[in-house]
């Protein structure tokens, strides 16, 4: 295969423009630059980056109405880069990260063009100190982050994802605005016979963070994990995993209002539509519980 065609998206809601510009210029850095570069103003203005910034390839602009939500922001990017039709794979990055190392984008290029079947591609988010907390970790239990290998899911932070691939498996769930989209990705990949690699020296920089900064996070966490169990599993799983994280929240969560806001969650999940039902075959169950983590944990 011939070397892939690299882009950059980057989605802000505009409250992080010092973090910003500190990603794109980390992006200047490359020793590989980026044919494109995609930045989305989800439901806010951007200035001109390309103007401010000494930025390689094309810088474009994508400036939406209303905040569509993580994946919503990351479709409209990618919708921009079919547009445009030069592009075999973009790589996402948190609008407060940093890439550290000047051939992160080498590698990435090398990683995709040695294998034709890898779909995805994980980095790995350590904070100021140079920490990787265990739930930016892609396996279960007390796992070393600077073990790579293949995986079964990866993280939203930074990564690296074909155009190839989602022109067969979809775009993210727009609907999710927030959690568990990677997971529903993933295990669509996945069932479709892409690869998902967890490459821990692809290191982004990332200030260290709760999910529960989100003032929705614990009722579209527990929305958004029914859903992604009626549209992925087979029938026969779902009341499985969903017991199963049930039984975790319980023994996690202390907050008598976060277990409200959970549980309130849930029953949305279950009342409301969960969009298309593309359940994965028992082959792919299979196969990710080979790779250790199977899809009712």
């Amino acid at each position: 295969m011939g070397a892939p065609r690299i882009a950059v998206a980057v989605v802000t809601m505009g409250n992080r423009p010092e973090e910003v510009d500190a990603l794109l210029e980390s992006v200047a850095k490359q020793d590989v630059p980026p044919e494109r570069i995609v930045i989305v103003g989800n439901g806010c203005p951007l200035p001109d980056f390309a103007r401010r910034l000494s930025l390689p390839g094309e810088v474009t602009a994508v400036e939406l109405d209303e905040n569509l939500g993580c994946p919503g922001g990351r479709n409209a990017a990618l919708a921009r880069l079919r547009e445009f039709g030069d592009i075999d794979v973009v790589v996402d990055l948190d609008d407060d990260g940093l890439l550290v190392d000047p051939d992160v984008l080498r590698r990435v290029r090398d990683l995709y063009a040695a294998d034709e079947r890898l779909g995805i591609v994980g980095f790995r988010i350590a904070d100021e100190l140079g920490e990787t907390q265990q739930r930016h970790v892609p396996r279960i239990g007390n796992s070393d982050p600077g073990r790579g290998g293949y995986v079964t899911g990866f993280l939203g932070g930074g990564h690296a994802l074909r155009m190839a691939m989602l022109d067969e498996v979809g775009d993210w769930p727009a609907e999710f605005f927030f959690a568990h989209e990677e997971t529903d990705l993933a295990w669509r990949a996945v069932d479709a016979g892409w690869r998902i690699l967890y490459a821990p020296e692809l290191l982004l920089r990332h200030p260290k963070t709760s999910p529960a900064r989100h003032a929705i996070y614990y009722r579209v966490n527990a929305r958004n994990r029914v859903w992604l169990a009626r549209r992925r599993l087979p029938l026969a799983l779902v009341p499985v995993h969903l017991g199963v994280w049930v039984l975790l929240t319980l023994a996690r969560n202390r907050s008598g209002a976060g277990l409200r806001a959970w549980f309130g969650g849930f029953v949305e999940g279950v009342r409301e539509p969960a969009g298309e039902r593309r359940p994965m075959r028992w082959r792919t169950v299979w196969r990710l519980t080979r790779l250790g983590r199977p899809p009712v944990i």
